[in-house]
């Protein structure tokens, strides 16, 4: 079998782009998915590769994935990438590919950076090239493919989902860079302190490209002594003097991390609630989202067992909104610690969603006639409000005994109030009702 060797000769380029590595045997992590005895390995091994999309963040691989795979199945590989190209590129690549077919028996890899970043008709013009074999299809996207890609394509290639490369990972990808003296760094002699070199790896946070990038940058400042270059931890802090967490405005990572804060809050835990709120904010997330989503937890997941939580996420909303910022982001962090202190029922949210579904799906039942106003006399003769009970003349301004219902649901519950906070007396209020009318000689007439 036949391999088309990478070219690795341009020294001009960034290190992270001499490094990329040329076969399966230095890649870097991904083990799930190509370690020894995998399928995928295995496929690629044997030279019979499938199309593909490969789902993971910045750093961790696609795109050399690709070109490894390229390499054993005999393949050319063609590339575009979704953030420059339009329908036009996308044909050249084809015609290209089926050239390459008829004229030389070779089989084209297209591989598309940021695939997601195509819309629904430059995704579908892909579709029957990859069904006919005129091209092996492997996309690379930072974003969910569920959401992100058309069910067409996503029907056609497998989903591989690569991860954010481990220290251990990120480890082998610098001692391949510092030792390679064709590639990399191995002939400048250069080493890094155990603190710079934890830091190094802490500052990538999983994505080797970034790893490799900082590694040059911080070799470039580094003075030669009599050991060689040794890069210090304070080279790589002033490198890079503040870390910004990772994050994605509308993305993957960033609906993680909402979503992260919402069950911190459910769960009760204030300390990890500010963390993810801190963590939105330094990725300069929006903190009015935060607080939208506040108040969305009050309704469906405090509800009656803390009624002020839903005032005081409003209050902390306004707030933001009358004094800006500095001052707002706080009050939003009270109400998360508020909200996250709070009782929790989701009694009100239960019993919305069943009668939603219900409504949806039995018929539409007729309005009791003694819930009827009968404003007109023809109304009042056809029996619209005869045999209405006004609560306020029973007593306890309570009608015990009347039925508001349909009469198909009539003796149906729905709303269960919780035994925590304002709905444990909820609760009993309810459980009392229920006593009343189960005493009450009084029924309403049909």
């Amino acid at each position: 079998m036949n391999s088309i060797p990478l070219d690795f000769g341009e020294d001009f380029r960034p290190l992270a782009a001499r490094m990329r590595p040329r076969n399966l045997d230095e890649y870097a992590g991904q083990q799930h998915l190509i370690g020894e005895g995998t399928a995928l390995r295995k496929a690629i091994t044997a030279g019979r590769v499938f199309s593909l999309i490969l789902w993971g963040p910045p750093g961790t691989g696609k795109t050399t994935l690709a070109e490894v795979i390229a390499s054993h199945a005999d393949a050319a590989i063609s590339k575009l990438s979704a953030v420059t190209c339009g329908i036009k590129d996308i044909r050249d690549a084809i015609a290209e590919a089926k050239q390459r077919q008829q004229q030389y028996q070779q089989r084209t890899l297209l591989f598309v950076d940021e695939v997601h970043r195509f819309n629904k008709s430059q995704q579908d013009a892909f579709l029957p090239f990859i069904e006919d074999g005129t091209i092996i299809f492997i996309g690379a996207t930072t974003e969910n493919p569920s959401f992100a890609l058309n069910n067409a394509i996503l029907s056609r290639a497998r989903v591989c989902v690569l991860k954010a490369l481990s220290d251990a990972d990120l480890r082998k990808v610098l001692m391949q860079a510092l030792t390679d003296t064709e590639r990399g760094l191995g002939e400048g002699g250069i080493a890094l302190t155990a603190d710079a070199e934890q830091l190094l790896l802490q500052l990538s946070a999983g994505d080797a490209r970034k790893l490799l990038n900082l590694l040059e940058q911080a070799a470039e400042l580094t003075d030669a002594g009599s050991a060689g270059k040794v890069i210090e931890f304070d080279t790589l802090k002033h490198l890079v003097p503040k870390q910004l967490p990772g994050f994605d405005n509308q993305g993957d990572l960033f609906y993680d991390l909402i979503s992260a804060f919402h069950k911190s809050v459910r769960g009760s835990d204030p300390d990890a609630a500010l963390y993810w709120y801190c963590r939105i904010l330094a990725g300069g997330g929006d903190p009015l989202y935060v607080a939208r989503r506040l108040l969305a937890i009050a309704s469906e997941d405090i509800g009656n067992a803390d009624p002020r939580a839903l005032t005081l996420a409003l209050n902390a909303w306004d707030t933001f909104e009358r004094v800006g910022p500095s001052e707002g982001e706080r009050a939003i962090a009270q109400a998360a610690v508020y909200l996250a202190l709070a009782p929790k029922s989701n009694a009100v949210y239960s019993a919305f969603n069943q009668l939603k579904q219900l409504v949806s799906e039995q018929p539409a039942y007729d309005v009791p006639l003694h819930l009827r106003n009968a404003p007109t006399r023809l109304m009042k003769q056809l029996g619209f409000g005869e045999g209405y009970r006004y609560a306020h003349d029973e007593p306890g301004a309570y009608a015990a005994g009347e039925q508001y219902l349909p009469d198909s649901l009539a003796g149906q519950s729905f709303y269960q109030p919780s035994d925590r906070g304002m709905e444990k007396q909820l609760s009993e209020k309810l459980r009392y009702l229920k006593q009343l009318d189960a005493q009450s000689p009084k029924k309403r007439r049909n």
